[in-house]
């Protein structure tokens, strides 16, 4: 005789009733094979949280082992893109039926690239913090990448300074001298040349967009590659010196408050097909022991907010 075992989700009644926006899963285990344009098909070892709302206010709960074999089906059998992971929400959606009828997931990794040195012709790996959120409810679908990168910012007014104290150590050790070409050049060449540096920080720009609702793939290289051509001051992977000068040379070139990152993306953002956008920019200051921050969103109604 088989034994029935109890579901309690299903059979005791709530301790208080309600609906409930969210009731789930966090950190979700979940080896994933991801595929993105521009990419071979690339295994990521992600987490991800599931969820689906309640809106039967006297059920007892949600049943959370569901959810995760969905999630475990992705996994083992099929790759992460715009079609599956929609598949899967509407899977939590079908497995609460009577209990729920909107569903969201968020998935994070860390994606690794291939990425050239500046001169030198040399490749390493660099990871990108990566999130994919979808949601669906009542049939509608919503569809966010989020991707994190890295790079370098030097500060205009600390050049400036910098600048100054060089043309004062000039004035002083040259006052009233007949210089030549050779005199000048030996000096910039020295210790006493450069008598002071402007200071650069690691940074961090956060984007995130909206993509559309039928898209067919992700492009996160396109998203990379597009805001740190823009920046111009990318973190390296591998740095021989000829890539570490052309480094130092293009943070000299590119000199930025934070203001000045986030209008840049902003820009172009602003000239892309996505239909929203929300930029937050991070200068780690070396000088300070506060960061400096800027945000920037596209505007539209209903869309990301500050």
């Amino acid at each position: 005789m088989q034994t029935i075992m109890p579901d309690i989700a299903d059979t005791a009644e709530a301790l208080q009733t309600g609906t409930l926006d969210w009731v789930g899963m966090g950190n979700i285990e979940l080896p994933l094979l991801f595929s993105s344009k521009g990419l071979a098909d690339t295994t990521v070892t992600a987490k991800a949280d599931a969820f689906v709302n309640l809106h039967n206010e006297q059920a007892k709960g949600i049943h959370m082992s569901r959810l995760f074999l969905a999630l475990d089906t992705l996994s083992c059998e099929q790759t992460l893109t715009p079609t599956t992971l929609k598949h899967v929400l509407e899977r939590f959606v079908a497995s609460h039926e009577g209990l729920s009828n909107a569903a969201k997931v968020a998935i994070h990794f860390e994606l690794p690239l291939r990425r050239p040195s500046l001169l030198s012709g040399k490749q390493g790996w660099k990871n990108y913090p990566v999130t994919i959120t979808a949601s669906v409810t009542d049939n509608q679908y919503l569809l966010e990448v989020a991707v994190d990168v890295t790079y370098s910012s030097t500060c205009p007014c600390s050049a400036a300074l910098a600048r100054q104290l060089i043309q004062k150590a000039f004035s002083e050790q040259f006052a009233q001298q007949q210089l030549s070409f050779e005199d000048v050049h030996n000096w910039l060449g020295s210790t006493q040349g450069i008598v002071a540096t402007p200071h650069s920080q690691r940074s961090v720009a956060n984007i995130k967009v909206k993509l559309p609702c039928d898209s067919q793939e992700f492009d996160i290289v396109a998203i990379i590659n597009s805001v740190e051509n823009e920046l111009k001051t990318p973190v390296q992977a591998a740095v021989k010196r000829e890539d570490e000068q052309e480094f130092a040379r293009l943070n000299g070139q590119n000199l930025m408050f934070c203001e000045d990152a986030a209008r840049k993306l902003k820009a172009l953002f602003e000239m892309s097909y996505y239909q929203d956008y929300y930029i937050k920019i991070n200068h780690y200051e070396s000088l300070h022991a506060h960061d400096a921050v800027a945000y920037a969103v596209k505007g539209v109604p209903n869309g990301y907010k500050i």
